[in-house]
């Protein structure tokens, strides 16, 4: 063989890997999009907004009508004034449970659910190998993370701008800011609630090696969901739960300052980057030496 052909072959080696890998990724997408559980999963995400916001219009109806004033959270009450704070409401009331719940259920079946099916061994004869399918399933569950954030948004967003008026936002900070400019801001907030959800999905990945079955895995998942959200509300725990991934969860709010205010928000940020990378790791060391009977 020739140097200039011994050279070419590595690149022409890699070629195919790279594009069956991006076939894995689309075909991944395509099947975890289309299926039945994630479609039901989607349309509750999609129909929180809707509740919230028809519960605040009728109980705006009811205390127009009795001439008294609306009670509740004031976060809540801005909805009357402006539909884009349903965007903020409804991410805020589907992130400490829905969300996750829906992410842990997609990562937990990641690959416990191919060797449930007994498709797992037939992904890990093609040419990709184990590592870049893992990091496949890894790519689909946080495309899937942004596709569920963002049907919470644009649901609220719809349902707020057919049920209350839009118009100039006021922030948290007090000052106003126009609607261009708070649309801009709840797009960002849409997208660190993704990102705040990277560490469910390695948790799940993680627990979905462990297993051979799919249904164990979203249950395993879920159920270690729970309980750091109760672990997050004891106070004696107070010296540990700055470290638990869904401490900083509602950080985004601080978004909604003027000037914004970061700390919160990055330090949240870089916590779920610590859980992805210990929990993504342990998924990796555990996928390539395990054996695959199924």
């Amino acid at each position: 063989m020739s140097p200039v052909e011994t050279l070419e072959a590595p690149a022409a080696q890699e070629r195919p890997k790279a594009l069956w890998t991006f076939g894995l990724l689309r075909s991944e997408l395509t099947v975890t999009l289309r299926r039945w559980r994630t479609l039901a999963l989607l349309a509750v995400l999609a129909g929180v907004p809707v509740l919230i916001g028809v519960a605040v219009r009728i109980e705006t109806s009811g205390d127009e009508a009795g001439g008294a004033g609306g009670g509740g959270p004031a976060f809540i009450a801005q909805i009357t004034n402006n539909g884009l704070f349903l965007v903020f409401t409804a991410l805020a009331a589907t992130l400490p449970f829905f969300l996750p719940m829906a992410i842990g259920v997609v990562a937990g079946d990641a690959v416990a659910g191919e060797a449930s099916s007994g498709t797992l061994r037939y992904l890990l004869v093609a040419p990709a190998g184990r590592t870049r399918l893992l990091l496949t399933k890894y790519a689909t569950v946080l495309a899937f993370c942004l596709v569920a954030t963002l049907v919470v948004a644009v649901s609220a967003l719809i349902t707020g701008a057919l049920l209350f008026p839009l118009g100039d936002v006021t922030t948290i900070s007090g000052t106003r800011i126009g609607f261009g400019e708070g649309l801009w801001r709840a797009l960002l907030i849409a997208l660190v609630v993704a990102a705040s959800l990277i560490g469910v999905a390695a948790l799940g990945l993680f627990v979905s090696t462990l297993t051979g079955s799919g249904i164990a895995a979203m249950a395993t998942t879920v159920g270690l969901l729970i309980t750091v959200q109760i672990l997050d509300q004891i106070p004696q725990l107070h010296a540990v739960q700055p470290y638990l991934f869904s401490h900083q969860w509602l950080s985004f709010a601080d978004l909604m300052r003027a000037p914004v205010y970061w700390d919160d928000v990055l330090s949240n940020l870089r916590l779920q980057l610590l859980y992805a990378a210990v929990f993504g790791s342990a998924a990796w060391a555990r996928f390539t030496t395990k054996d695959i009977t199924a």
